[in-house]
């Protein structure tokens, strides 16, 4: 067999190959179609099956519900017309109520009608009783009102009167009986000192040649003490004591302190008694916040309740007097007359014993601060922070009558412990008086740094800034000083004013 024919003996096979696998496959193919047209026909007879029942059971679930509503309405239905029935029946009695009721208004008004003819009967016959009494009388109605009621209104007016006076009286003596036995028991509770302060104060010397040292050379040391404290330094012949004359007793200590540390120390020139001057301010400003400690200790108030500030301000009455009494002496006794009169009398305690310690407190200032100390007082409390009823005790015991049982029992407490014997001296308040005005008057130009009233208000050293009041200044301001003294001030003999101006370099050699 020639090659060719072998070639197309095989193409022939493949071809009749292809052909079978063809017819084949479209076998296959259409067997697969047939099966899935079948499972689909299935799947779509289910469906129908299932919506049928589906309906069905809807179907009965709807004549369900439609029943159900029925019975409903029907129940519905009997519970109206049970409803109406009752309604029906509540009208009915209102009905009759109605009925009932306007027969017993037509009753009414009926008897009110016969009760107006009754009354109009009785005016008739009162107004004929009336007429036939006043011919009788001779008076009116009115005019036997007026004289009916003046007779009452006398025998009543006599009657209360005399009531009145019985009470009066009868309470009169009990208040009367009952104050005087309050404040005799509470002057026996309490003992005080009665010494009355003074302008002097004496300071001891080791020995009398003490004396020209403090003196000094052309009396320069005496005279810088006095320039700095703003006291009269006498010297006399008084075995080893000088005196320190000064209506501040404040002046009048630092003094004292700032010599005998000059007298410990031994070197007394101008320079170290400027040194002790400001130590003993010092020192003084200690004692005076030690005496305000002490005070409250003394009466039983916690230290810690009051601001440190207001402590201080407290011990600067230890070195204030009135009247010649001590101001811290005093205050403390008005608190504990205060306190006393308080519990017999109910008051508030915590309120009358600070009240009566801090009542003077304006008077720590008011040479500082201008107005009266009462008011001075008030606003420093207030700025402490204090309560009303305690600031108000120191414009309550000045005023006549005070709106506060603790108010009334501080004036009458501030009353006891000034009138005690010997408690006061009136010569000495004026004296001081006379001297701050002094030193108030000069103060009240311009230039002036220091004002000091010495010689019991016979001379006023007036000390100007050298900056400010040049020498010519210094004559001008000497006599209007003087002019304005005798056109304000009243005082016996006369006055020297002596202005001094003072300009000091200091420089140091290194």
């Amino acid at each position: 067999m020639s090659p060719f024919i072998a070639v197309l003996a095989l193409l022939a096979g493949a071809g009749a190959g292809v052909a079978a696998g063809y017819a084949y496959r479209k076998s296959v193919a259409a067997k697969q179609v047939d099966s899935a047209e079948a499972k689909a026909e299935k799947v779509v007879k289910e469906s129908e099956a299932k919506g049928q029942q589906m309906v069905l059971e809807a179907q009965k679930k709807s004549l369900q519900m439609i029943e159900d509503s029925k019975r409903e309405d029907e129940n519905r239905r009997k519970e109206l017309r049970v409803i109406q029935q009752k309604l029906q029946g509540i009208e009915e009695n209102l009905a009759n109520k109605t009925k009932d009721a306007q027969r017993k208004m037509e009753d009414l008004d009926r008897k009110n009608a016969k009760v107006d003819e009754t009354q109009k009967e009785i005016e008739q016959i009162k107004t004929e009783q009336i007429v036939k009494l006043e011919g009788v009388a001779g008076l009116t109605k009115d005019e036997a009102k007026e004289v009916l009621f003046k007779q009452v209104e006398e025998i009543a007016q006599e009657e209360f009167d005399s009531r009145l006076r019985k009470v009066e009286a009868i309470t009169s003596e009990e208040l009367e009986k009952k104050a005087r036995n309050i404040l005799g028991l509470t002057l026996q509770r309490l003992a005080s000192s009665h010494s009355v302060e003074t302008t002097t104060t004496a300071v001891p010397l080791p020995n009398d040649e003490m004396k020209g040292r403090i003196i000094g050379k052309e009396g320069r040391n005496i005279k810088a003490v006095e320039h700095m404290t703003g006291c009269e330094i006498i010297v006399d012949d008084t075995p080893h004591t000088i005196t320190i004359s000064g209506f501040s007793p404040i002046r009048r200590q630092v003094c004292k302190l700032a010599l005998l540390k000059l007298i410990e120390d031994g070197r007394i020139h101008p320079g170290r008694i400027e040194e002790a001057v400001d130590e003993a301010k010092q020192d003084l400003a200690k004692d005076i916040k030690k005496a305000g400690e002490e005070a409250l200790f003394e009466l039983g108030i916690p230290v810690q309740s009051l601001d440190p500030k207001l402590v201080q301000i407290l011990g600067r009455l230890k070195y204030r007097t009135s009247y010649g009494q001590n101001v811290l002496r005093h205050s403390m006794e008005v608190s504990q007359l205060s306190v006393i009169m308080a519990q017999e009398l109910k008051a508030d305690v915590k309120v009358c014993r600070l009240g009566g310690i801090l009542h003077d407190i304006g008077k720590a200032v008011d040479h500082d601060v201008q107005g009266a100390h009462p008011e001075i007082g008030y606003n420093i409390m207030k700025k402490f922070g204090l309560p009303e009823e305690i600031c108000y005790q120191s414009i309550g015991h000045h005023e006549d009558k005070p709106r506060t049982l603790e108010a009334m029992i501080v004036k009458a407490a501030d009353a006891m412990s000034g009138a005690r014997p010997g408690a006061r001296k009136d010569t000495y308040e004026l004296y001081v008086q006379r001297l701050e005005e002094l030193e108030r008057t000069a103060s009240s130009f311009p230039g002036v740094e220091k004002v000091y009233a010495i010689q019991a208000g016979r001379e006023v050293r007036v000390f100007v800034e050298p900056k400010v009041i040049d020498d010519f200044g210094a004559y001008r301001l000497a006599r209007d000083i003087a002019k304005k003294i005798e056109s304000e001030l009243k005082y016996p003999g006369e006055i020297r004013v002596n202005v001094i101006r003072e300009t000091r370099v200091v420089e140091y050699a290194r």
